[in-house]
C-alpha cells in the first residue's frame, strides 16, 4: 500500500531501520484508510456518510486498543505496533477531525486556521513517528512541524486538484492581500496573483523546513537519512513549482519518476 499510493514516503521509509519499516507501514495504512474513505475513488458521494464511515473507522481503533487486537486487518496492524512501541495513538484523534472537516467544502480563513488543520491532518503523524523514531522529547513538538511542511508542500502542489473538490487550503486572508479570488484558483493556469500567492506559500513552507533542522539533527543517527530523504524529495517539490514559474494550476510541477532517487541520493550525500 504504502510503495502504491505514496512514493515519496515510501523511499524515506526505506532508509529506516528495518525494525522501524513495519510499524511505519501500519501507521500509514491506518491514515491512507481513511483518507480513501474521504477521497478515494470509491467513496461516497453522501458527505454524512463519509463521516460514518469514518467515525466506523476510529472506533475500531478505540476498540481495538482496548482489547490489545483487532479483526480489522488495518486497524489490527497499527495496534500492534501501537502496543510494541508505545505509539501515542490517541493523537489520531486529531487526524481523524481533520478528515472530517475535508467531507464538506474546505474554506481555510486564516494561517492559523491552516496550522490548527495540519496540526491534525500531518503533525499528529509527526508526532507518533517522532516517538517512534526515538527523537527526544523535548523535539516532538518541532518534528511535528516538519510535517507541517509536507503537508503545506503537497497543498501547494495540489492546488488545482483541491479547487475542483471544492477545498481552498491556501489561507483566505493570503488570498485577499494577494488580489487572489477562488476563480482564479479554479482557471487552467496561475495569474501573476496567484503566482505571488504561491511564491508566498513556497517561502512559508521553506521556512518551516528550516525551522525544524534543530529536530532533524536530534533524530538518532540510524534514522536520520530517512528524514533526510523526505526532506529532499519535499524540497524537490517546492523547487520543482517555482521552476514553472510559481504556476501549479498549469499541472507542470509534479516531481516526475526519474527525480525522487536523485532527490535521494542528494540527500544521503549531505
Amino acid at each position: 500500500m504504502h510503495r502504491r499510493h505514496d512514493p515519496t514516503y515510501y523511499w524515506a521509509t526505506r532508509r529506516l531501520p528495518p525494525q522501524m519499516r513495519p510499524p511505519t507501514h501500519a501507521l500509514y495504512g491506518y491514515v491512507r484508510t481513511a483518507d480513501e474513505i474521504v477521497d478515494g475513488p470509491r467513496r461516497s458521494r453522501d458527505a454524512r456518510a463519509r463521516v460514518a464511515a469514518l467515525d466506523a473507522l476510529e472506533g475500531e481503533l478505540d476498540d481495538g486498543l482496548a482489547k490489545g487486537h483487532s479483526p480489522h486487518p488495518v486497524v489490527g496492524a497499527l495496534v500492534d505496533a501501537g502496543t510494541r512501541h508505545a505509539l501515542p495513538l490517541s493523537e489520531l484523534k486529531a487526524y481523524m477531525g481533520s478528515m472530517r472537516i475535508d467531507c464538506a467544502p474546505v474554506r481555510i480563513g486564516t494561517w492559523a486556521e491552516l496550522e490548527a488543520y495540519m496540526h491534525g491532518s500531518a503533525g499528529s503523524v509527526g508526532r507518533i513517528m517522532a516517538s517512534l523514531l526515538g527523537v527526544p522529547v523535548r523535539h516532538h513538538a518541532d518534528f511535528g512541524r516538519l510535517a507541517l511542511a509536507f503537508q503545506l508542500t503537497n497543498f501547494i502542489r495540489d492546488a488545482r486538484e483541491d479547487a475542483e473538490l471544492d477545498r481552498l487550503y491556501l489561507p483566505g486572508d493570503d488570498r485577499e492581500r494577494f488580489g487572489v479570488s477562488q476563480t482564479d484558483m479554479a482557471r487552467p493556469s496561475a495569474t501573476a496573483e496567484v503566482r505571488a500567492l504561491v511564491a508566498h506559500e513556497v517561502d512559508r513552507a521553506r521556512g518551516l523546513f528550516t525551522g525544524a533542522q534543530e529536530a532533524i539533527a536530534a533524530t538518532p543517527a540510524s534514522v536520520r537519512p530517512g528524514v533526510r530523504v523526505a526532506c529532499a524529495v519535499y524540497g524537490r517539490v517546492l523547487d520543482q513549482v517555482e521552476a514553472v514559474g510559481f504556476d501549479v494550476l498549469g499541472g507542470r510541477s509534479t516531481l516526475r519518476p526519474w527525480q525522487v532517487p536523485r532527490a535521494v541520493v542528494t540527500a544521503l550525500r549531505a
